[in-house]
């Protein structure tokens, strides 16, 4: 059985920086491949950013520079670093793992994951 629990969402101003983290469970297969996805109010959720089993990224381009993707296998936790934040990146960030995606070009796709976190709320004022 596989959990995601994330945490480290809060309310910032413009230009700060917030840390997420996604602490999962389950056995390591189950989660080789994550992913951060948001989701603001009346907008389709997003994919944010990827990592894969060698730890190669994948960022949206509306991310790209500011945001990283990290991943401690010891610890089974991803983390997303969030920099010089903007009011367009108020959202709910979700976590998502799979054991696999079945092509480079559709990790920030959603249905490449089957497990989810609840979310965590990130505000940019």
């Amino acid at each position: 059985h596989v959990q995601l629990v994330e945490s480290g969402g809060d309310s910032v101003e413009a230009g700060g920086s917030l840390r997420l983290s996604c602490l999962a469970s389950g056995p390591p297969y189950t989660h080789k491949y994550m992913a951060w996805f948001r989701r603001a109010p009346g907008n389709a959720r997003e994919g944010v950013a990827a990592i894969d089993s060698d730890h190669t990224p994948t960022y949206a381009d509306s991310v790209k520079g500011r945001f990283t993707i990290s991943k401690d296998d010891a610890k089974s936790t991803l983390y997303l670093q969030m920099d010089s934040l903007k009011p367009e990146d108020s959202a709910m960030y979700y976590c998502a793992a799979d054991q696999m995606v079945r092509a480079d070009w559709l990790r920030l796709t959603d249905v490449e994951y089957n497990y989810w976190g609840q979310g965590t709320q990130v505000t940019v004022s």
